[in-house]
């Protein structure tokens, strides 16, 4: 018995071991929530790279969607046939509303 007893007791020894755990514990939700807020600002960061890289691409289309290089002629298609969709689908609803 005497490996196990070091003078302090036993509810002391118990004690020592819940607060050494809680530590760790607390340690790593506090790592985690970190870790979670990094995250986030990572998202939010792709965001404003998704919206300018679209950004950018209007802006490419509305300057040369007509006559675009050789590497956008097949997006600037499907757009323009896109808009030519809505159009009509635009006037079909307009047909069955009588306006």
């Amino acid at each position: 018995m005497d490996n196990y007893y070091d003078g302090k007791g036993l509810f002391s020894k118990i004690g020592e071991t819940i607060t050494i755990k809680g530590k760790e514990v607390s340690g790593k939700a506090k790592d985690m929530a970190e870790v979670a807020n990094l995250r986030s600002q990572i998202r939010t960061c792709e965001e404003v790279i998704k919206k300018n890289y679209m950004e950018i691409g209007k802006n490419y289309f509305e300057l040369h969607g007509s006559m675009p290089e050789e590497a956008y002629e097949e997006q600037c298609r499907a757009i323009n046939n896109a808009q030519i969709g809505i159009a009509e689908l635009e006037n079909k609803i307009k047909e069955i509303k009588g306006v």
